[in-house]
């Protein structure tokens, strides 16, 4: 499986999307500061994934939900909306 998530900020106000086979360990290693993007603080909170049978579809899926595109703008309205907070 490979997976699409979503992360936040608090500090930095700021969100970060990627891709992934392994969920647990890619947000362990944002905590962690081995991400670039990520490193600034190890405060990021997992808001959103997606499940997708393949790297390809996880990709197309990841570059469509960007922070600056519509689809980014609209799904985070949908988890604002869900959970009161972003």
């Amino acid at each position: 499986m490979f997976y699409v998530y979503i992360i936040h900020s608090q500090i930095l106000k700021q969100y970060y999307v990627g891709h992934t086979n392994d969920l647990k360990r890619r947000i362990v290693e944002h905590k962690s500061g081995k991400s670039k993007f990520t490193r600034r603080t190890h405060v990021w909170k997992l808001v959103y994934y997606e499940a997708f049978t393949s790297r390809s579809l996880a990709m197309r899926r990841e570059n469509k939900l960007k922070p600056r595109g519509k689809a980014f703008t609209e799904l985070l309205k949908r988890i604002i909306d869900k959970n009161g907070e972003g």
